[in-house]
């Protein structure tokens, strides 16, 4: 019996002075080839920018990133064939040209998606009934349902026309006219919302048409046409009377 104990005893010691012997050792390396790896993901640097364009003029998208082997460009969702380069130059705009732009961006068998930029265009010429100087600008609309207190109320769709913040943030009124009413006006349809929101907070919105009150309290406006059915699927058209293009 006394044999047993010391040797248990004995076994006790030892096993304490290995703990202690490892607990002074650093854990054994791992060979570099044993760690999984994952591939480089695209990283976006510079997203495309919004554009609004005069008719018949050139745009440009351009995207710039790191770890991408390869891109294709988008026209709302849409693959565009041939355009797999850094940057996108739609030449000579039009209707058909409006629309949302994206490209994505491949690392091995990652994808990553930039943002969607919105190409408007625009034009402007003199009335002959008023000889207000309107300009008349073409958004795509987007289906997107929601509700917005009486003004513009339950929608199915909308399209925004806004200018990027390079391009001056929104439309200026042109108090050098003569014209001092500043008009947003859907010509084509009487059952669409119109609102406004000024760069310094002031909104409004009205049935078919708004008026920004003279004086203007924003330097620049932008508009939106909601739609409460039969969203539209092609270029829409709202005109701005009184406004700087």
């Amino acid at each position: 019996m006394k044999n047993n104990m010391n040797n248990l005893k004995t076994l006790a010691l030892a096993a304490i002075t290995v703990t202690i012997a490892l607990a002074g050792r650093s854990a054994p390396a791992v060979a570099p080839n044993a760690i999984p790896t994952q591939p480089d993901f695209p990283q976006i640097i510079l997203q495309p920018e919004d554009q609004m364009v005069p008719f018949a003029s050139n745009a440009t998208f351009s995207v710039t990133a790191l770890n991408t082997d390869a891109y294709q460009w988008l026209r709302n969702g849409n693959p565009l064939a041939g355009q797999t380069n850094t940057s996108l130059t739609i030449s000579d705009c039009g209707l058909s040209d409006v629309g949302y732009y994206s490209c994505n961006l491949f690392k091995d068998i990652e994808v990553v998606p930039t943002r969607s930029a919105e190409l408007t265009v625009y034009t402007n010429s003199i009335d002959p009934q008023t000889g207000v100087d309107p300009v008349v600008v073409f958004g795509l609309p987007v289906l997107g349902g929601g509700s917005q207190g009486s003004c513009p109320g339950p929608y199915a769709g909308y399209v925004n026309y806004t200018k990027t913040i390079a391009n001056g943030w929104g439309w200026a009124p042109d108090t050098s006219n003569s014209n001092t009413v500043f008009t947003a006006s859907d010509t084509n349809r009487t059952d669409t919302k119109i609102e406004y929101g000024g760069k310094y907070g002031d909104n409004n919105c009205g049935q078919t048409s708004v008026t920004v009150p003279y004086p203007a309290g924003s330097p620049v406006y932008r508009f939106t046409i909601f739609f409460t059915n039969n969203v539209p699927t092609n270029a829409y058209a709202i005109t701005l009377a009184g406004f700087k293009p």
